[in-house]
């Protein structure tokens, strides 16, 4: 399978922006996942020459695209790259047909991908006339008519609703099987990118803090930022003992560690998934006396909210969550809560 290569190692408004992608595959889906605001979308817009970066270098496949210290900077549409905006940018003063002949060389070529979109019939209705779906099929449309090398997906469902959100990230992977080409997409959804992509990037303030298949990253990433990214809903800071142990600062304990873990490490942080927890009415090897705080109703779980007993901290990591099956949490005993941390579930983090 023909490999495709990406650089970027940009600096703009006063930030610093490093990612170089390797993808795997000439169908590979990279996700880059970051919180609001930590440069994912400007990031994906100096790709696409839609943003010009203060300083620094991109290149595509060894190609430059830009390059701050050499003043090049190749047009958007010279980069063979395309982009899929989050609420889809189509031209709301020209029809489907239209939009797409944006992307496409010719009549034949637009005709081709209405069809192949399924979008027979809306060819003379304007933006404003479809519904959310059929936008999107004609934005893709539009965006493949190109031939574009690199699909840079930017957040297309952050302003949908569930029940779309699902119809639509179908279409998006139906379309990324069906046309083989290697996209990079960013979100801060954890369950968009697990569900769509590959590999994940994890960024935090303009810089990658690392880089794993999406079924390493969940199970055990390695810096604080991406545990919390990917849901992980108890951390706590780590103190190494001076026989070896750890004592977990935010939760107040002292903390086992797997035996496989023990060396010359030293982790600066633990977490913990909160449904791997469990509530015991007697004391034990890593469990903690707790008080409840609050205890929250899902839909099909009950996520209970505890602190240890008598501790006077209000917030930060000192809360932990357990997210147990509701008969289970009726069934127990609210007067005797210990916290039961499983060392084998434990994630370890050296930063």
């Amino acid at each position: 399978m023909k490999e495709l290569a990406l650089f970027v190692d940009i600096e703009k408004n006063c930030g610093d922006f490093y990612l170089k992608v390797q993808f795997e595959t000439e169908n590979e889906v990279f996700a880059i996942l970051g919180a609001s605001g930590c440069g994912k979308s400007l990031t994906l817009k100096c790709i696409a020459g839609i943003e010009t970066p203060d300083a620094g270098i991109i290149r595509l496949n060894g190609e430059v695209l830009f390059d701050a210290e050499k003043k090049i900077n190749v047009p958007a549409r010279k980069r063979g790259v395309g982009y899929l905006f989050q609420d889809f940018a189509l031209f709301p003063n020209m029809t489907v047909f239209q939009n797409i002949m944006c992307g496409a060389k010719d009549k034949k070529t637009a005709r081709e991908y209405i069809e192949r979109f399924y979008l027979q019939g809306k060819e003379t209705l304007y933006p404003s006339m479809l519904s959310g779906g059929q936008k999107q099929r004609t934005a893709l449309a539009r965006m493949l008519a190109a031939n574009p090398r690199l699909l840079l997906l930017d957040e297309p469902f952050s302003a949908l609703d569930n029940y779309l959100k699902m119809q639509l990230e179908r279409e998006i992977m139906n379309v990324l099987d069906d046309y083989g080409r290697t996209a990079l997409f960013v979100s801060h959804d954890r369950n968009e990118a697990y569900r769509l992509t590959d590999r994940i990037a994890v960024m935090e303030n303009g810089t990658v803090a690392e880089i794993q298949p999406k079924h390493d990253l969940f199970d055990k990433p390695k810096t604080l930022a991406a545990a919390l990214l990917t849901g992980c809903k108890n951390v706590t800071a780590l103190t190494k003992k001076a026989d070896g142990g750890y004592y977990a600062t935010d939760w107040g304990m002292n903390l086992r560690l797997p035996n496989k873990q023990l060396g010359e490490t030293k982790y600066a942080y633990a977490g913990v998934r909160a449904h791997f927890l469990t509530i015991h009415e007697e004391d034990g090897e890593n469990r903690l006396e707790c008080e409840l705080v609050r205890e929250i109703e899902d839909a099909f779980s009950t996520v209970v909210l505890l602190r240890k007993k008598g501790s006077m901290a209000a917030g930060g990591y000192s809360v932990l969550a357990c997210e147990l099956p509701k008969n289970v949490w009726k069934m127990t005993n609210k007067d005797r809560l210990f916290l039961e941390i499983p060392a084998e579930k434990l994630i370890l983090m050296e930063k």
